[in-house]
Parts: C-alpha cells; sequence; structure tokens
C-alpha cells in the first residue's frame, strides 16, 4: 500500500508560478512511474507530467515547456509550474505506480486568475 499527499496548489496570476510537491509512504519499493494528473468539474481526468524509473518524462502536449517534473528521492515528486495560463485551472493529483496498481492522492487545486 502507498499513501500520497498533495501540496503547493493556491491561487495564482497568469503568469505565474507555482511548485506542487508530492510525499509517496508506505510500501515505496518497486515504484516504477510518477506522475501529475490535472481534473476540472465535467471533464476527464488528464496527464500533465510522468517520470519514470531511470528518469525519462512525458509531457502533455498543453505543457509546452512550462511545466517541469522531477523527483529528489524515491518518495518526493514535485511538478514546477512556471508561466500559468488560466485554463491550468484544476485539481492537480499525483500518482504512483507500483507492481501494477495505482495510486492516487486527494488532489491540490490550482487556480489561476486576475
Amino acid at each position: 500500500q502507498l499513501q500520497v499527499v498533495e501540496s503547493g496548489g493556491g491561487l495564482v496570476q497568469p503568469g505565474g508560478s507555482l511548485r506542487l510537491s508530492c510525499v509517496v509512504s508506505g510500501s515505496i519499493f518497486g515504484i516504477y512511474v510518477m506522475g501529475w494528473y490535472r481534473q476540472v468539474p465535467g471533464k476527464q481526468r488528464e496527464l500533465v507530467a510522468r517520470i519514470f524509473n531511470g528518469g525519462a518524462t512525458n509531457y502533455a502536449d498543453f505543457v509546452e515547456g512550462r511545466f517541469t517534473i522531477f523527483r529528489n528521492n524515491a518518495n518526493n515528486l514535485y511538478l514546477q509550474m512556471n508561466n500559468l495560463k488560466s485554463e491550468d485551472t484544476a485539481v492537480y493529483y499525483c500518482t504512483a505506480s507500483r507492481l501494477g496498481a495505482d495510486y492516487w492522492g486527494q488532489g491540490t487545486q490550482v487556480t489561476v486568475s486576475s
């Protein structure tokens, strides 16, 4: 079992920056990918970015070089978001995959508005 907890969301003006953090605890051995997804009401949850063991990363097209996903150890994941746009407003979820199971946090709200 894994426990996933996100933090770092908030209100930011367009063009601003935020860094989301995620802490994973429990049986972290065997985690092979961690990532960030987001969801707005009425729409499906969508991938923002993910990072695999070994460091390979994937980003959604809408990121356009504005976000960076990184880990500083086995159980800490981050998403640095720069040049935020109003359309980035969503609940952001951290996820970790281990032994065929996906574990999700409760989400953190990001609101981009002037």
